[in-house]
């Protein structure tokens, strides 16, 4: 028989993700997209504590901050464009009000560091290696803010810089956390500002950097996700993309995610998992009548499979579902 597609051989992986232990991702798309299926379906998960990352310069200064705790001070963000903003954070933290912008960057950092410490997974995803560095004070940078482009240096990362810096900082990583099992991956969406050719020359130095830490440290601490790999080279038809031909689709997102969950979560959670998403998907009914007796019985039927779910699991936190249920009957 043919064979129409190239399907990629996924790595084994002895540790796998489960409902009792905390997991961290950090860095750019697939962080975010991965990020999202776990919290949606109830894992204890912080996701980009300083918002999407690109460059592993600045995710790993965004790691060095959370070992540290590290609190931001006035001194630590500047006003421009009518709204404050920091240097190391998306600019999802950036608000008009100093105070706001400060306390949003705190609480997300101080709830990173505390999840980062009892974490057992640390995802990482890395994006380009092209990074900006502050003319004024020689550090990189995670966002521009559309800042003049004079203020910035703008250069490619050399992968032997790169794992210098990482093998250094997972090192302190492990004294901190020691059980952390940290799984790196290079995002498949393309940076098309500076051409195909660029955008190759990127991704590739991004895997040298990859590689080089994989071959300095034990399989059972650090390890590789192909996430890139299964859009190449399994979703290579453009109809596994966005609009704008750069960025996936939900149905490619949909299938990382069932290869990620497959080899990267135990079987008893994948289980516990279908139970969630029965639950979650009945948050999403929209009834003909909100008032009416069957929609009320409905909700209560739901109810009762939460609770009923929460009393054999409980580990699990399926508050906020629960939550939508009971407000849903008090209106």
């Amino acid at each position: 028989m043919s064979q129409f597609r190239i399907k990629i051989a996924m790595p084994e992986y002895e540790k796998k993700l489960d409902y009792r232990e905390r997991i961290v991702l950090l860095g750019s798309c697939f962080a975010e997209n991965i990020g999202e299926k776990l919290t949606s379906r109830c894992f204890p998960v912080d996701v980009n504590p300083f918002g999407i990352l690109y460059n592993p310069m600045s995710v790993a200064n965004s790691l060095d901050m959370l070992i540290a705790n590290k609190q931001f001070g006035e001194e630590d963000i500047f006003f421009a464009n009518g709204r404050w903003n920091s240097y190391h954070h998306h600019s999802r933290f950036s608000h008009q009000d100093k105070k706001i912008c400060l306390g949003q960057i705190n609480k997300r950092v101080t709830n990173g560091a505390e999840q980062l410490r009892e974490a057992s997974f640390l995802f990482i995803t890395f994006g380009t290696t092209w990074v900006y560095e502050s003319i004024d004070n020689k550090e990189v940078v995670s966002n521009c803010h559309k800042q003049p482009a004079k203020q910035f240096r703008r250069y490619r990362l050399s992968a032997d810089d790169a794992v210098a810096r990482w093998e250094a900082l997972l090192i302190r990583v492990w004294d901190m956390n020691p059980g952390l099992q940290i799984i790196f991956t290079v995002s498949p969406v393309r940076h098309w500002k500076d051409g195909a050719h660029e955008n190759q020359i990127s991704k590739s130095v991004l895997f040298l950097i990859i590689e080089g830490l994989l071959e300095r440290f034990e399989k059972d601490r650090i390890a590789y996700f192909p996430s890139y790999e299964i859009v190449m080279d399994e979703l290579r038809g453009y109809r596994f993309y966005a609009p704008d031909m750069i960025h996936l689709n939900e149905t490619a997102v949909d299938y990382i995610w069932e290869q990620f969950s497959q080899v990267l979560i135990t079987k008893d959670s994948r289980d516990i998992m279908k139970n969630v998403e029965k639950l979650r998907l009945a948050t999403e009914h929209r009834p003909f009548n909100e008032h009416g007796e069957s929609y009320r019985l409905f909700l209560d039927n739901q109810l009762t499979q939460a609770e009923k779910l929460m009393k054999q699991y409980p580990f699990l936190n399926i508050q906020d579902i629960l939550e939508y249920f009971l407000r849903k009957l008090k209106e």
